[in-house]
C-alpha cells in the first residue's frame, strides 16, 4: 500500500473561481495567474481545464510561460515581471506573450530589438509599492517611448496595491489616485486589481483584471467579504492515520514534549509533515478533519509524521482519512494558527506529494 498522502485538486472549484471573479467585473478581461506552478496546484493541468474561456493566463518568468506552450496552451501569457535577460525577447516574439516592462534596462533591450511582429506591452507604474516600476516621470518617458516604437502595438498600463486586502485603509485609495493621474489621456486599457481588489474594491473592477489567489478558494482579505464567502477551495490536502496511541493524562506526545495530555486521550499518527509541506510551526489545536469530524493537531509537526486528537471521533481506526486544508478545513485557517497565509501554505506542498486530479463536469 502506498503512502496516503495527497492532493486533490478540483478543477471544477478552479473554473468556477473564474468565471466568479469575471462575474464581479463583467466588462474586464481577466488574468487567470497561474505563476509558481499554479500555486502548487499544477499549472499545466489546470491552465488546460481553463483554456477554452480564459482571456489570458499570468507566469512570473518565461520558463513558466515555455511550459504552457509545450503543453498545448495557445491563450495570451501575461510575463508578470517581465524579461530577465534581452534574448528572452525572442520567445517573447516567437510566442508572442505580453510582456510587462517596469525598468529602464527592460525598455532599452526591447527598444534595441527588431522583432518579427511588434510587442505587446504592459508598462508598469510604481504607484506605491516600490517593488517594481517606473516612477511618474520615468514612467511618462516611457509611455511616449513605447507609443512611438514602431515594433509595440499594445500598451497597458498597470500598478499593483500594497494593501488592498485591507479594505479599508486609504493607502489603496491614494494608489488608485496616482495611477488615474499618471495614466489620464494616454490610454482606455490598464489593469490594477489583483485578487483583493476584485473581490472588496468595486472601483478597481476594470480593463484587465489579474486574479491570483482567489482562483484556488482562498479569500486574501483579513475580513469576512460576501464575494470571497462564495470561493470553492480547489485544494483538499489529506493523509490518515497510520497508528494509534492510547495515552495517560501527563503523558506528552511528540519532539520537544510541546503538547501535554490533560486527561487520558487516543492520539493518532498521520502520515504527513513539514516535509510534505505542512507547516512545522501548527500550533496546537489547529484544525484538522478525521473522517469529517473536525478536531485539532497535537504536539509539534515532524518531518514526515504529524499528531492530532481522537477524542471527537471515537470510532477512528487505522487507515481514516485526514483532511489537512480544503473543503472542511479552510486553508486560511491552518494558515492563522501558523502564522502564515494560505499562498505560502500550497505553494509549499513538496514534490513528494501527488497531485490528483478531478475533472470539471
Amino acid at each position: 500500500m502506498s503512502r496516503p498522502t495527497r492532493a486533490v485538486i478540483d478543477r471544477a472549484a478552479f473554473v468556477y473561481n473564474y468565471r466568479h471573479a469575471k462575474s464581479l467585473a463583467p466588462d474586464a478581461r481577466a488574468v487567470a495567474v497561474v505563476k509558481a506552478n499554479a500555486y502548487g496546484h499544477g499549472a499545466v493541468a489546470l491552465s488546460r481545464a481553463l483554456a477554452d474561456e480564459a482571456d489570458a493566463f499570468g507566469v512570473a518568468c518565461i520558463e513558466e510561460a515555455k511550459e504552457l506552450r509545450a503543453a498545448g496552451i495557445h491563450n495570451d501569457i501575461v510575463l508578470l515581471e517581465g524579461v530577465f535577460e534581452p534574448d528572452e525577447l525572442v520567445d517573447v516574439d516567437v510566442e508572442q506573450f505580453i510582456q510587462v516592462v517596469h525598468a529602464e534596462h527592460q525598455l532599452r533591450w526591447l527598444l534595441d530589438r527588431r522583432p518579427r511582429r511588434p510587442y505587446r506591452v504592459w508598462l508598469k507604474l510604481d504607484s506605491g509599492m516600490h517593488r517594481l516600476g517606473f516612477d511618474n516621470e520615468g514612467f511618462h518617458s516611457a509611455y511616449a517611448t513605447l507609443r512611438d516604437c514602431a515594433h509595440v502595438a499594445e500598451l497597458v498600463p498597470v500598478t499593483h496595491f500594497a494593501c488592498a486586502d485591507e479594505t479599508d485603509n486609504a493607502y489603496t485609495q491614494r494608489q488608485l489616485e496616482v495611477f488615474r493621474s499618471a495614466t489620464q489621456g494616454l490610454a482606455n486599457d490598464f489593469s490594477v486589481a489583483n485578487s483583493a481588489a476584485t473581490l472588496g474594491l468595486p472601483a478597481t473592477r476594470g480593463g484587465w483584471i489579474r486574479p491570483g489567489i482567489m482562483l484556488y478558494g482562498a479569500s486574501p482579505l483579513g475580513q469576512a467579504n460576501p464575494s470571497g464567502d462564495l470561493l470553492r477551495p480547489v485544494m483538499r490536502l489529506e493523509s490518515a492515520i497510520i497508528a494509534i496511541r492510547d495515552l495517560a493524562a501527563g503523558e506528552a506526545v511528540g519532539y520537544g514534549r510541546r503538547f501535554i495530555c490533560e486527561r487520558p486521550m487516543r492520539v493518532g499518527v498521520v502520515a504527513i509533515g513539514y516535509g510534505d509541506g505542512y507547516p512545522r510551526h501548527a500550533e496546537d489545536g489547529t484544525p484538522v478533519a478525521i473522517d469529517g469530524v473536525r478536531s485539532r493537531v497535537v504536539g509539534r509537526v515532524s518531518m514526515d509524521m504529524m499528531t492530532v486528537d481522537l477524542s471527537p471521533v471515537p470510532d477512528a481506526h487505522v487507515g481514516s482519512v485526514v483532511e489537512l486544508w480544503g473543503e472542511q478545513i479552510l486553508a486560511n485557517e491552518v494558515a492563522w494558527h501558523a502564522d502564515t497565509i494560505a499562498y505560502e501554505l500550497f505553494t509549499g506542498v513538496t514534490r513528494r506529494v501527488p497531485l490528483t486530479y478531478r475533472e470539471p463536469a
